[in-house]
């Protein structure tokens, strides 16, 4: 009967632990999108808004992880419970990653508002961060259903985000060449381009901690990448 009480009460802890998740997961996806939107609108109220709620983000990060902790102090979880608790724990610090990106995206997005615009350059923005958001849906949808395989399919479109970022980098260096006035504004969509490349690494980690929670194992193949241009320069999370 104990037994059955201590398991029962890791279920509750767990699932609690879980929502958390979701919601976290819910604020990084309108991140993304009100990120774009903010850029391709130049509305700075907007950007704002994405930077303030980066701040929600990192609460629940930092809950997910005092709540996990002391699950596993105090329930002593078997071996395939304490995956589920560590891949959660991973999942949250992707989630926070992502958020770090969309913030900065926001940032950038203000000065450039101040600036004349780039030709085409907002909705190619949109349009990669909106495959990136898809994907971190179908990701948690994954692990909310223990779908190794939608996991798998995420882990494979980071491919099409990669070609995106490398179409943008080569776009972004022709307006530079074409007129010098253009540099500062693109220097800055392609750090937000880099950005977006990021978020789309992140999740496909946690696509990958999906698969490892299903399955017992990482993916041992190297996932397939555009090309080298990604690696050029790094538009990381300040």
């Amino acid at each position: 009967m104990e037994t059955t009480h201590i398991a029962a009460a890791f279920d509750r802890d767990l699932e609690a632990i879980q929502a958390m998740i979701m919601k976290m997961g819910g604020l990084v996806e309108s991140a993304i999108l009100d990120a774009s939107q903010a850029l391709e609108t130049r509305d700075e109220e907007l950007a704002d808004q994405v930077r303030s709620n980066d701040k929600l983000i990192d609460a629940l990060e930092e809950q997910v992880n005092e709540e996990a902790a002391r699950l596993l102090a105090l329930r002593s979880p078997t071996a395939s419970d304490l995956r589920t608790v560590l891949t959660v724990m991973k999942i949250s610090g992707n989630l926070e990653r992502v958020g770090d990106y969309a913030k900065n995206m926001a940032k950038r997005s203000t000065v450039l508002a101040q600036m004349s615009p780039i030709t085409g350059a907002g909705g190619a923005i949109r349009r990669m961060s909106r495959a990136v958001e898809l994907m971190l849906k179908d990701a948690l949808d994954a692990y909310v259903q223990r779908d190794a395989e939608l996991a798998t399919d995420v882990r494979m479109r980071d491919q099409d985000v990669d070609q995106m970022y490398n179409a943008l980098f080569r776009e972004f260096l022709t307006h530079m060449m074409e007129d010098p006035r253009n540099i500062t504004a693109c220097m800055h969509l392609h750090f937000i381009a880099k950005n977006i490349e990021r978020m789309g690494d992140h999740v496909t980690s946690i696509a990958e901690q999906v698969i490892y929670l299903v399955t017992g194992e990482m993916p041992d193949d190297t996932r397939p990448k555009g090309d080298k241009t990604s690696y050029a320069l790094d538009g990381g999370a300040e």
